[in-house]
């Protein structure tokens, strides 16, 4: 038998093989055709594309976010979790009432908490992020627990550091978390320098080579900062002096997000959250203690702002945040905010969008002018069809790179967090959402969104439904290969 004939039975075997592993292993249909197609009509290169980047590790257990191993202590945890959130829902007014159906799913599916008793300070772009957090971390008195996506050794994250290593000489625990695919270039230098001066430092599932194609997914997205158990950073703004616009320089983009500092009960969860991440991290098992987990008569006097989490990643059951996104859409009532640098939502988000701009609400859209990928920006301007059709409004953002991820609904509840509406955040990353139940921080939120589409493009549905036959073909053919982005 000829030797290429070998190869080619070779090939269909191994194709066929990995064709019913996509088919076993992912959950998603459209996900999976996707794959199928790619594997099926891309020899070799869909195959390798798969084994680099599709492997699905929610099934695989990679990660466990478990602190308690004792079953009746989780069990009787999340009894007086329930009884703490109904007493609060008990207490509300409608911006929670009105919610109650997203509240109660988030307690159940993820045992997030609904917390009362909380200060919210909304932090617009990172000149106004960092003067806060530099003023915070100075305070700290027990603890600073900072986990980034993208950490640079920059301006601003030499400052933070340097207040890192002179906190961790003071005495105080200091634990430094930084995703090793998102901050690879404080990898040697800077890790070194904090771990030399007593910052304990770990990269969030480390990237080498020979494990390059099983890592180079479910990256850690979550921008975290805890000081004290009492307060907490969490939003889109990472560590880089790209994301601080007072420098004067006429080459630098304008770069727009947005960020949140909690101060209450609401941290708890983002602590959570990070002692996971870092005995995941460490592989080593930290002990609770009231330190980590103040009494909610220890925290300072607050405003009644009451806030819930929404995290999820590879070591989530469900989407949490997709979800959470889906009823919040879903619940409104009036009017529907949504900002977010990377738009593919997906069926069931899309679906969400046209139900509630066909029945009437006002459902407004902002996006960057311009993305960072040709194929990632075709694969979502192909959503826009369907949406403008419906009567969502669609706005370009043009003063600079729009990189918030919010969400209005009916001027009740606020979202903001590190997930983008996409399947990688939906999908692949480990994300987290504030949701802050409260008309007036919602206000704020919502008056933010009316300057930003100030210096945005409103999108024209008859002119965009008469593009060229050429670019329509383009923006389908990558709406295919969407699910894979």
């Amino acid at each position: 038998m000829d030797w290429l004939v070998i190869a080619e039975i070779i090939y269909i075997i191994v194709l066929i093989l990995v064709c019913l592993r996509i088919i076993y292993d992912t959950n998603n249909s459209v996900k999976t055709l996707a794959y199928l197609l790619f594997a099926v009509f891309a020899p070799f290169i869909g195959i390798g594309f798969y084994f680099f980047f599709g492997i699905n590790y929610r099934n695989r257990k990679m990660y466990s976010k478990k602190l308690f191993e004792n079953t009746d202590m989780a069990r009787r945890l999340r009894e007086d979790l329930y009884h703490y959130s109904k007493q609060i829902f008990d207490e509300s007014d409608a911006a929670l009432q009105d919610n109650k159906e997203l509240a109660f799913m988030l307690l159940k599916d993820s045992m997030s908490p609904i917390t009362a008793h909380n200060s919210v300070k909304l932090l617009v772009n990172g000149e106004i992020k960092f003067p806060e957090v530099l003023k915070a971390l100075g305070e700290a008195k027990d603890h600073i627990h900072i986990e980034y996506y993208i950490y640079e050794d920059d301006d601003i994250g030499t400052t933070i550091g340097n207040i890192l290593i002179k906190k961790a000489q003071e005495g105080i625990d200091v634990r430094f978390i930084y995703d090793d695919f998102g901050s690879s270039s404080i990898r040697k230098k800077f890790v070194a320098l904090l771990k030399a001066n007593n910052v304990k430092a770990f990269p969030f599932f480390k990237i080498s080579f020979l494990s390059f194609a099983n890592r180079i997914n479910y990256r850690n997205h979550r921008k975290i900062i805890v000081i004290d158990g009492h307060t907490a950073f969490v939003g889109g703004i990472n560590v880089s002096d790209r994301y601080i616009n007072n420098e004067v320089k006429s080459d630098k983009l304008f770069w727009r997000d947005t960020h949140l500092r909690i101060d209450g009960p609401g941290v708890q969860y983002l602590q959570y959250l990070f002692l996971c991440d870092w005995n995941f991290c460490a592989n080593k098992k930290l002990q609770i203690n009231e330190k980590f987990f103040p009494r909610e008569s220890n925290f300072p006097k607050g405003d009644n702002k009451i806030v819930q989490i929404a995290a999820d990643g590879p070591d989530s059951s469900t989407p949490v945040i997709l979800y959470s996104l889906l009823q919040a859409i879903n619940l409104a009532t009036k009017e529907i905010l949504i900002t977010t640098p990377y738009f593919i939502p997906g069926e069931s988000l899309l679906d969400a969008l046209v139900i509630a701009a066909l029945s009437g609400l006002d459902v407004k859209l902002l996006v960057p002018g311009k993305s960072d990928s040709i194929l990632v920006n075709s694969a979502a301007i192909s959503y826009y069809d369907d949406l403008l059709k419906a009567g969502v409004e669609i706005y370009r953002y043009t003063k600079g790179f729009v990189h918030a991820k919010t969400l209005v609904a009916d001027r009740k509840i606020a979202v903001v967090g590190t997930a983008n509406m996409d399947y990688r955040s939906f999908d692949l990353n480990f994300e987290v959402n504030a949701i802050v139940y409260d008309e007036a921080t919602a206000s704020e939120l919502a008056d933010v969104f009316f300057e930003d589409i100030k210096d945005a493009e409103k999108m024209d549905k008859e002119k965009w439904a008469n593009r060229s036959t050429m670019k329509k073909l383009w923006q389908k053919t990558a709406r295919m290969v969407s699910p894979l982005l």
